[in-house]
């Protein structure tokens, strides 16, 4: 495999593996795996693989199941709620496309918080099958060699994954109007919450919204999700009083309108939100600082 050939699988296994694990820096692991394995083979049984590509995927896929395996152990470690790493958008941050792993990711429908969040309702396997088939359109024949079943069973993982999938959260391709009605809408939350004014966010919010914090115990922040849109509001506003001078940023958080605040310069929050009929209806808070790594330099 020449080097113009290794970057792009590369890129491609980064993005296979942050969606089927939901942190980038253990995609950056599952993927130096696949490739430690690669470069171990002796020269001759390289050379006897048709398609590296798909060896390493298959390597790759391997390797993330695993860490899905014992991610229920790892989670019931965690303290607090456990979200999915935030995802910058590297052109709003000062960044280049360049050899960093978080330069390699596509941000499309497929990494929205919104869908990310679903995908850990899945089983190990079904989140599998469903993300390489749904989403990266590999065929069954080929998700049954990662999974070591047959290609009915893979078909059959992925159907059962389907029905945890609200048809809402099914990664499409979101209007560019929708898109900006959700800028729209967070825009007004962040005005709401810099002037403290609780009426004008419960207007705003979903009377069912939920909000869902992680801060890994490493941070303080509420320990189980606020539902209720009067909570919600009433919470922001407190959270608003007991931090002053924090500075509040509209920035695409894993593709889709967020807000990102920061203190004394440095990001403490990224929150992405998920907007219905033009109300919030889900908030996701994520304040743990090893999940805050790429966002340390704004453009």
């Amino acid at each position: 495999m020449d080097t113009a050939g290794t970057a792009a699988e590369r890129r491609q296994l980064i993005n296979v593996a942050y969606r089927l694990l939901g942190s980038l820096a253990e995609a950056e692991d599952a993927v130096q795996e696949a490739y430690t394995r690669w470069y171990a083979l002796p020269l001759g049984k390289r050379e006897e693989i048709a398609s590296p590509g798909a060896w390493l995927t298959t390597v790759t896929g391997r390797v993330c199941l695993d860490v899905l395996g014992s991610a229920r152990a790892r989670r019931e470690r965690y303290v607090g709620a456990w979200l999915p790493e935030p995802l910058p958008d590297r052109a709003e941050w000062g960044h280049g496309q360049g050899a960093d792993p978080a330069d390699q990711l596509v941000l499309d429908e497929s990494v929205a918080m919104a869908f990310l969040v679903v995908l850990e309702s899945m089983t190990p396997a079904e989140r599998v099958a469903f993300v390489l088939h749904d989403v990266f359109r590999y065929s069954f024949a080929e998700i049954a060699d990662v999974l070591d079943r047959t290609p009915a069973a893979c078909k059959q993982l992925a159907a059962s994954a389907r029905r945890r999938v609200d048809v809402t959260r099914a990664p499409a391709v979101v209007p560019a109007t929708a898109v900006a009605g959700r800028a729209d809408a967070v825009r007004q939350v962040k005005e709401a919450w810099e002037t403290k004014d609780i009426t004008a966010l419960v207007g705003l919010l979903d009377p069912a919204a939920v909000m869902v914090a992680d801060g890994g115990g490493a941070v303080g922040t509420v320990p189980h999700p606020v539902e209720g849109g009067a909570r919600i509001a009433r919470y922001m506003v407190a959270i608003a009083d007991m931090a002053p001078g924090l500075e509040l940023l509209e920035r695409s958080v894993n593709g889709m309108p967020g807000l990102v605040a920061r203190r004394a310069g440095v990001v403490t929050t990224v929150a992405a939100f998920d907007v219905a009929d033009g109300h919030v209806t889900r908030i996701w808070v994520v304040r743990n600082p090893e999940k805050l790594r790429l966002w340390t330099q704004d453009g």
